[in-house]
């Protein structure tokens, strides 16, 4: 029979595709960031190809100059808003108080800026895991609190 115990404590959040690797930096964690950038770089090339095709189709269809110019004026806003958002999002939560139907007409400007957030996600990799300064501070704040409560628990016990 082995004495390995439950760890105690509080455990680290996962991130995608890098699960809990980004404590340590172990499991492979350099090539899981190395791959999550280029793919993330060529997902947004695959999109970036998918939308000339759509912009190709109105100047076949020869809807205007005007058309044509809103269209990419319009994506490239999305793309701006996406990649900042997404962008912030590594490094700090979203509000909770923020009103939920904002949040859900916001997520279609994302959707339709979607290489703005691949883009976001790719850079990142190239410092850290997209999110780990966020969690790494988090973890470390909550160990500290749980290190306080477990000392202050060991003090009493010995008074008695």
């Amino acid at each position: 029979m082995s004495d390995e115990r439950e760890p105690t404590g509080p455990r680290p959040e996962p991130i995608r595709f890098f699960g809990t690797t980004w404590v340590d930096h172990g499991g492979g964690y350099a090539l899981r960031r190395v791959g999550a950038g280029i793919g993330a770089l060529v997902t947004a090339a695959v999109g970036a190809l998918v939308l000339r095709f759509g912009y190709e189709g109105l100047t076949i269809a020869k809807v205007g100059n005007l058309v044509n110019m809103l269209v990419v004026v319009a994506f490239a806003v999305c793309n701006a808003l996406a990649f900042r958002r997404t962008w912030e999002g590594f490094s700090r939560r979203p509000d909770p108080a923020a009103d939920a139907s904002a949040e859900r007409s916001m997520q279609s400007m994302l959707l339709i800026g979607f290489i703005g957030s691949l883009l976001a996600y790719a850079l990142r990799t190239l410092t850290e895991a997209p999110g780990e300064k966020l969690r790494r501070k988090e973890y470390e704040e909550a160990l500290a609190r749980y290190e306080r409560r477990r000392a202050k628990s060991g003090k009493r016990g010995k008074r008695r």
